[in-house]
């Protein structure tokens, strides 16, 4: 199979279905469905972004080791690494089995997690409470994601009334988009999205009701019933 390069930007049609191993057919129906990103030059070739086709592996390959395995495929987004060290040891004591692909930064989240197409998404409660609003947002906009279970810390869910007043306080620009985001919240974005599940708070130093395994003891039967919540 021919393999995608960084020189690569776009390929011809014939060139793509030979990457994905399908016909010319199939290409241009995923075209037409939106699974990959074309255009058609002056003289009418049709022509395939190398990075939609990326994608399209990527989710091939996730759906080989769904079908190998009963891994739980997670996409958590950090503030800071050792958080995410955290967690990744604390998984290896559960019972679920859980593959998790880690994002310190939002954007490269994002992109993860449209390219991923995870079970479930998992939100560090570090994230500041506008840029978790905003990664909200953008989630379960994207028709890539927004059917994925979404974890954040339930203090964030009880804050996040006032978190883009508060950001439009603390700022001089008001970001355009902040209109729109201030309505969806309005709307039910977050406690109305069943697919939104909250998570207790991580801070073991001034919260005394953890049990003695550690929060990964907490955190297990809330992966889970996020996962039951997808298959609905």
């Amino acid at each position: 199979m021919k393999t995608i390069t960084p020189d690569m930007e776009y390929l011809s049609t014939r060139q793509s279905a030979k990457i994905l191993q399908v016909s010319l057919g199939t290409v241009q129906k995923m075209v037409e469905l939106g699974e990959l990103i074309a255009w058609k030059t002056r003289g009418g070739h049709r022509r395939i972004l190398a990075s939609s086709l990326e994608q399209q592996l990527q989710r091939r390959k996730r759906a080989m080791r769904q079908k190998t395995s009963q891994n739980c495929i997670a996409m958590g987004i950090f503030r800071r690494a050792e958080n995410s060290q955290d967690l990744l040891e604390s998984i290896q004591d559960w019972q679920l089995k859980v593959e998790m692909e880690v994002a310190i930064d939002s954007l490269e989240g994002l992109m993860k997690a449209v390219s991923i197409a995870p079970d479930l998404i998992f939100l560090d409660a570090l994230i500041p409470p506008v840029e978790q609003v905003h990664l909200i947002h953008y989630l379960s906009k994207n028709k890539d994601t927004q059917r994925i279970p979404i974890l954040v810390d339930e203090g964030f869910i009880k804050l996040h009334p006032g978190v883009v007043a508060l950001a439009d306080e603390n700022s001089c620009h008001r970001p355009p988009y902040a209109d729109n985001i201030q309505k969806e919240l309005e709307n039910g974005l977050i406690e109305h999205n069943p697919l939104i599940i909250g998570y207790p708070a991580t801070n073991m130093e001034v919260d005394q009701s953890w049990p003695s395994g550690g929060w990964h003891e907490l955190l297990e039967p809330i992966f889970i019933e996020a996962l039951g919540k997808k298959c609905l």
